[in-house]
């Protein structure tokens, strides 16, 4: 029971050391909740977790290790993947922020579901979290660990995820936040659209 536990604690470290790291997932709940699109922020963070959820068991049941080799499979989710966030990169750089005088409007959508749906898309189309979860499943869970194991390693992993993002959406999607966002709204944008789409870009890159 102690060694199930020493395996459960550190994948799930391991787990939330790369889940808080920066990335495409977490700029685009910068974008979205700060301005003031906090239900799609929300919506994303559930996309993100179920997303990652998925790669999880994939990797558990062996089927993510397929994936990673079979080249033009990797190939299309990797190329898929980069252009849907130089979209969203551009989608950026093209919104018009409302004056400061008028009620914040937000970007990109407005609704949890659309939200779910993007944070969804961006978490499946970057087989970067594919490799992610098989270093670590290669490397803190034996292949022989028990099922219940797994299955604590793979829910527990779906819930930091939820944490640090529903955390992030919360907080940046508050008033101080939003009064900051409009009135530096072109710049953050533009920064944050430039991530983005420098992630797709790379994304892109990587693969010829």
């Amino acid at each position: 029971m102690n060694q199930d536990l020493a395996i459960i604690l550190t994948a799930l470290m391991i787990y939330a050391a790369g889940t808080i790291s920066p990335g495409p997932s977490f700029t685009l709940i910068v974008r979205l909740a700060a301005s003031g699109a906090r239900s799609a922020a929300l919506g994303a963070t559930v996309g993100f977790s179920v997303g990652a959820a998925t790669y999880a068991t994939l990797t558990m049941t062996g089927f993510a290790l397929i994936i990673t080799q079979v080249g033009w499979l990797m190939t299309s989710i990797q190329v898929a993947g980069g252009c849907y966030l130089i979209y969203l990169g551009l989608s950026a750089w093209m919104s018009k922020p409302a004056a400061l005088d008028e009620a914040p409007e937000p970007v990109l959508t407005r609704g949890a579901k659309k939200g779910f749906q993007m944070g969804l898309i961006v978490e499946l189309s970057n087989p970067k979290s594919i490799a992610f979860f098989v270093s670590i499943f290669a490397v803190a869970v034996p292949p022989d660990a028990a099922l219940w194991v797994k299955t604590t390693i793979i829910v527990g992993g779906f819930l930091v995820d939820l944490a640090w993002y529903g955390l992030a959406a919360t907080l940046l999607s508050t008033r101080p936040v939003q009064n900051v966002y409009r009135k530096f709204a072109v710049f953050i944008d533009r920064a944050l659209g430039t991530v983005l789409a420098v992630f797709g870009l790379r994304l892109i890159a990587e693969r010829f």
